[in-house]
């Protein structure tokens, strides 16, 4: 990452809104990232370590990777940009998002339905994509989207919860899901816990404070989870904990508790009714209806981690309490003789008491009473230490929550036992605030599995660690990228980041269940390990029956092979995929974060797959690649050909690619400058750009569009609340006639993000606007504005607000369908305006998901649409009417 985009990061930015709604972080919080150093950032270096094993290799040092392919600074800044899109210029109100929801159910249906065609696995291993570009070989297998939790019995049922695709319930041991949340408001997964009961319950709202982690609509409960479905009737309590996130659920003395973005809450496990009781909230000035509601930092001055309930004695209680990047009220709180809550002070022994060192939290406690355990993420070591913001693994052998203490794992230590996380800069624990998880072996109180980047066991209570997952297998001897093996003769790891952990049985056999950002694994829960201390008994259980997939976006072309089309997206933390007409099984062809992407309509194997900051790859075989390019670099079959604005940090993370409609050859990015190539995807350098245009200090791009040469580029600056600032830009892609539109003040194109255009293909001077973010009802800051699309028959001079009765919901995406109907994608959901009207339809029954990207085949004849935690969709044009 560049000099300018590091101090980009330390703008403070905190975002909020509600329901399904989109919650971000302070860009100063941390140095985390949302995946790890992927692909061919991360491969250059890797493949300098092991030349003397695998031949001599020239590493590829670019632009883009100037931070030595540690990606782990990444995610702040994504999630400032992430929540900009929908919150500036100010502070959501809740409800937003809730309101949407039943505004976007009660328009009439458009007619067509939907069709899923990322329900079949998608293996992260495909043999045959081993291109210098691609995560193959790494060991991941079969991966689907972010798993936020796990819970699992001993009759084989097994329940995922996903950070934006709802959950879903295995009755196998893992594998032939089903989803069970669908009917929910909200499809982001706090925390799943089955109780005494047997029954299920589920937090929403993902508390993973990550770039794309957004809030809920509170806690479920199902009381027959075999066999039954979640509704909006099995809510908990009343509307106390909507618009909130949950990181976890715990049960003790007749009561659930609940640690939340607003608190800690409890309610009785056997009268349902009734309103959650607030525990307590360090700074309840700052909660909903407070003197210092409005206040930006507001959404972080009461974050709850987790709950210990001492099971000897369930009036005693010790609440994990804290921001992870620091604030006075972080740390340690029990309740004293005279009912009130206390932090701790002293007397935990190793257990940090000082709020510096107390940040995200994760308690495990053993079945038999006579342990607790507990991760302890540290600000302090998160603001000033690169390697690892883990400040250690404790256990409190009285089996009280108040302790003692005894640390029994730091980073070094965890480093040195196996893990795949050695280097300076990216070691164990480095992303503690957003990868945790714990567990004890309920037979075995020493037996404990704990995660963060990798998956890590102890058999003995701590005194030695082994690292059974590892991050993934490119550093071990045991590696290779023939095309032949997996991961060579290295045994299959989980994806990284981990996230959820449950222990349960099927058919009388014991497994673990880790949940991370490549979907669901198990192992046998006393498995076996290979001399180095990794398990070689791990299962993929992301079986294509579960699609969680996390796109950003979508391009289709014909499949000149095989017939049919090719289609490929970018996705969160899990690359490229790549499903060709005839494949059962959809493969990877780049690494790591995918963002935009562009696919020749003519030949879907032509594809440039934007990385982040305009970090974009090309290539012109699909990236298929046998591995060769280890020992020859000219065998590499994708190029790097980032324009300049990517080695300045000059553009936003996921930012905007497009190809002129009417000419493939000649492509538009958009960062600081409005970049043009006209060589398509034979482009081999960066170099091959042209800045058309600058659109000045400070500001950059957040859609750009071109057809027959005419360009639009629409751009933020400041992106945030504070002084936000939007603009239009028109120009030609020869360089001529560039001009900032003129935008009036009145309200009549909002004061929001803009976030995508849409061009007749018949006049390059017809075209629409897509604006993201919420109206002035929802949204106090200057300009707001009401609408979110927009027409210019005039090439951008003069607009008119053409929203009507689409529902006050995040724009994020539009297409001109061939018989001049308008479809646009939303946070919730697609809309359809037919030829000839004025008014809006919903498109089919999709859950609460997002849409962030629509596209048109080939043909024009189906739409695509890219969501944000359900994979990809299509349906036929000539059935909207």
């Amino acid at each position: 990452m560049s000099a300018s985009t590091r101090k980009r990061r330390w703008l403070t930015i905190w975002a909020i809104t509600a329901s399904a709604a989109l919650v971000a972080i302070p860009a100063g919080a941390a140095p985390g990232g949302s995946g790890s150093p992927f692909g061919a950032r991360a491969l250059a270096r890797l493949a300098a370590e092991r030349e003397q094993s695998v031949g001599a290799v020239t590493p590829k040092v670019t632009a883009e990777d100037d931070d030595g392919g540690n990606e782990a600074d990444e995610i702040a800044e994504g999630a400032d940009q992430y929540a900009e899109a929908r919150t500036s210029p100010g502070i959501v109100a809740p409800g937003a998002y809730g309101a949407a929801w039943k505004s976007l159910a009660n328009l009439p249906a458009s007619g067509g339905s939907w069709r899923n065609i990322t329900d079949l696995p998608y293996n992260s291993d495909d043999a045959r994509y081993r291109d210098i570009d691609s995560n193959s070989s790494g060991g991941s297998g079969n991966v689907t989207g972010r798993m936020a939790a796990i819970a699992a019995d001993d009759d084989g049922y097994v329940y995922a919860g996903s950070a934006g695709g709802g959950v879903w319930r295995s009755r196998t041991g893992g594998g032939r899901w089903r989803p069970i949340s669908d009917r929910l408001p909200s499809q982001s997964t706090g925390a799943l816990a089955l109780d005494g009961a047997g029954r299920l319950w589920l937090g929403t709202g993902e508390a993973t404070t990550n770039a794309d982690a957004y809030l809920g609509s509170g806690v479920y409960v199902l009381s027959d989870p075999h066999h039954g479905t979640f509704s909006a009737r099995s809510r908990v309590g009343g509307d106390e904990l909507e618009s909130t996130t949950i990181h976890e659920l715990r049960f003790g003395g007749g009561k659930v508790w609940a640690a939340t973005s607003e608190g800690v809450w409890s309610h009785s496990t056997k009268k349902l009714t009734g309103a959650w009781k607030l525990e307590f909230a360090p700074n309840p000035d700052y909660l909903p209806g407070g003197s210092l509601a409005s206040d930006p930092s507001a959404a972080y001055k009461n974050i709850a981690n987790d709950i210990a309930i001492d099971p000897k004695n369930p009036g005693k209680v010790v609440l994990a309490v804290g921001w992870r990047s620091g604030d006075d009220y972080n740390g340690f709180y029990t309740k004293g003789a005279d009912g009130t809550w206390t932090r701790i002070t002293g007397g935990l022994g190793d257990l940090p008491a000082d709020p510096d060192d107390v940040g995200n939290v994760t308690f495990a406690r053993s079945a038999d009473g006579s342990r607790y355990y507990a991760v302890d993420q540290s600000p302090e070591q998160l603001n000033t230490n690169p390697d690892s913001g883990l400040e250690g693994i404790y256990v409190s052998k009285s089996g009280s929550p108040t302790g003692p203490w005894t640390k029994i794992a730091d980073y070094r230590g965890l480093a040195a036992d196996g893990s795949a996380l050695t280097t300076s800069g990216y070691m164990p624990g480095v992303q503690a605030w957003y990868n945790q998880f714990l567990t004890v072996d309920p037979a075995d109180p020493a037996h404990v599995y704990a995660g963060l980047e990798e998956v890590y066991e102890t058999k003995d209570g701590g005194s030695t660690w082994s690292t059974v997952g590892p991050y993934w297998n490119f550093s071990f001897p045991c590696w290779s990228i023939d095309p032949s093996k997996q991961s060579g003769d290295c045994s299959q790891t989980t994806h990284s980041d981990q996230h959820g952990v449950a222990i349960g049985s099927y058919h009388g056999k014991s497994f673990v269940y880790v949940g991370n950002d490549g979907g669901v694994y198990k192992r046998p829960l006393n498995g076996s390990q290979d001399p180095s201390g990794h398990a070689t008994d791990w299962t993929s259980l992301n079986d294509g029956t579960i699609d969680t997939l996390q796109y950003y976006s979508v391009g289709i072309g014909k499949d000149l092979a095989h017939g049919g089309v090719s289609v490929t997206g970018g996705l969160q933390d899990n690359g490229q995929s790549i499903l060709r007409s005839n494949d059962r099984v959809m493969g990877s062809n780049f690494g790591g974060d995918g963002g935009d992407t562009l696919t020749a309509p003519a030949n879907g194997c032509d594809i440039a797959q934007e990385y982040v900051y305009l970090a974009i790859q090309v290539t012109e075989n699909c990236a298929v690649n046998d591995g060769s390019w280890t020992a020859d670099p000219a065998k590499a079959t994708s190029y790097n050909v980032a324009p300049a604005d990517n080695a300045t940090g000059e553009a936003r993370f996921i930012a905007p690619l497009a190809a002129d409609d009417r000419n493939s050859s000649t492509w538009v990015a958009g960062g600081r400058h409005v970049w043009v190539q006209t060589h398509g995807y034979a482009i081999r350098s960066g170099s091959e750009w042209t800045s058309v245009y600058d659109l000045g200090a400070g500001r950059t791009a957040t859609a750009v569009a071109v057809s027959g040469g005419k360009v639009y580029a629409a751009w933020c600056g400041p992106c945030n609340n504070q002084g936000f600032a939007r603009g239009i830009s028109v120009g030609n892609a020869d360089g001529t006639g560039w001009h900032d539109i003129t935008l009036p003040v009145d309200g009549t194109v909002p004061n929001r993000y803009l976030s995508g255009f849409a061009v007749d293909p018949k006049n390059a001077d017809h075209v629409f606007l897509a604006v993201n973010g919420f109206s002035r009802h929802w949204t106090e800051g200057p300009g707001a504005g009401v609408g979110h699309v927009f027409e210019s028959k005039d090439g951008g001079t003069t607009w008119t607000d053409i929203s009507a009765n689409l529902p006050d919901v995040p724009a994020d995406s539009a297409v001109v369908t061939a018989n001049g109907g308008l479809a646009v994608a939303t946070d919730l959901g697609v809309v359809y305006r037919a030829p000839g009207r004025t008014t809006w339809q919903r498109v089919g029954s999709l859950p609460a998901v997002a849409v962030l990207q629509l596209k048109l085949g080939p043909d024009g004849s189906t739409l695509y649409a890219a969501t944000h935690g359900r994979g990809i969709y299509t349906v036929r044009v000539r059935d909207l009417r």
